[in-house]
């Protein structure tokens, strides 16, 4: 039975334990063995970590230990899937840079806050984005910091008219991302902003179908 390990915390306004607990049985129903902790210390434990098929990090913002970030690195790096979304692994240990270069970008604006915006669909023959199609979200709209390496399945154009940041008007950004890190597969949504934007069936879908893309 494949194991996967969801961790939440952080800062509470991104309904950490809630958006995780959505994803419990659709990975049971998968087969997976799922564990949930609230501590970042569950990484510490080399052992559990590199048995573990897949980590889902929900933790925006917060600290991070040195060891406790290597613990998920080196498990990243040997072969554990990492996948997540938002803020809750985006937008998480804002000065841990080798974490953010696992993730593949790092959050920076949303602009208006909660605005209407579109997803387009970038990678039609990708198994994750297979028949989706462009669709609309009412959400934060996240400006990142992104690798270029990244390979890119669906983005974002920003219309510059929040917050008189016109400058950014027309700017394409991704939105969702699968990369590597070591032998690890990497999977990164920047929806998902609480757990009722996963009610948007092309959200839920990207992040099922991304969860199972990393697992080990």
């Amino acid at each position: 039975m494949k194991k996967a390990l969801l961790v939440w915390g952080g800062w509470n306004g991104h309904e950490p334990k809630p958006c995780v607990e959505r994803f419990v049985p659709f990975l049971q129903a998968q087969g997976f063995e799922v564990e949930l902790a609230d501590t970042l210390d569950v990484w510490l434990d080399a052992e559990k970590m590199a048995k573990l098929d897949l980590v889902v990090p929900c933790w925006t913002m917060g600290k991070i230990s040195k060891e406790q970030a290597d613990g998920l690195l080196k498990a990243v790096r040997h072969g554990t899937g990492l996948a997540g979304w938002h803020g809750g692994m985006g937008d998480a240990f804002r000065e841990h840079t080798e974490y953010q270069f696992m993730v593949g970008g790092q959050w920076v604006s949303h602009p208006g806050g909660m605005v209407d915006y579109t997803v387009n669909i970038a990678r039609h023959d990708d198994p994750i984005v297979k028949g989706l199609k462009d669709f609309q979200i009412k959400s934060e709209q996240y400006y990142m910091h992104t690798d270029p390496g990244n390979e890119v399945l669906a983005t974002t154009v920003f219309s510059g008219a929040h917050d008189g940041i016109d400058w950014i008007r027309g700017c394409v950004m991704p939105v969702v991302w699968k990369r590597r890190y070591g032998l690890g597969r990497v999977f990164y949504s920047s929806l998902g902003h609480v757990a009722k934007d996963f009610d948007v069936p092309e959200v839920r879908i990207l992040m099922e179908r991304g969860l199972l893309w990393a697992a080990r």
